[in-house]
């Protein structure tokens, strides 16, 4: 999926061959905003209004513009990986979820490539 962001908000971004315009909703948000251009240029700034818009709006509102998240994720894994993760866990002395916490917030410090 191709993506924008802006303001820390990611837009994602698709193409209509039919309509011949990039079109995109604004991702992680409390409602459904919508973009579209006929360029990229014109795709980026129907993006940052729409964010700034939006914004504007939860403002007036008294609105959270973030989606809120639980924070409980359920995982479907093959056997043979919830296997192998279980005895990385004990091996380091820590339970399963502990592990995948640990190990989740290592990656997401590391750099992004591009």
């Amino acid at each position: 999926m191709n993506t924008m962001t802006y303001k820390g908000y990611l837009g994602s971004v698709s193409y209509s061959e039919k309509d011949q315009v990039f079109f995109g909703k604004i991702e992680g948000i409390n409602g459904l905003v919508n973009f579209e251009g006929e360029s990229v240029k014109e795709l980026t700034s129907a993006f940052h209004e729409a964010v700034d818009d939006y914004l504007a709006y939860c403002e007036d509102e008294g609105i959270v513009p973030d989606k809120s998240y639980t924070g409980v994720l359920n995982v479907r894994l093959t056997p043979a990986i919830h296997r192998q993760i279980a005895m990385l866990a004990i091996q380091a002395g820590i339970s399963i979820n502990a592990y995948i916490k640990k190990t989740l917030e290592e990656r997401l410090e590391e750099p992004v490539e591009v």
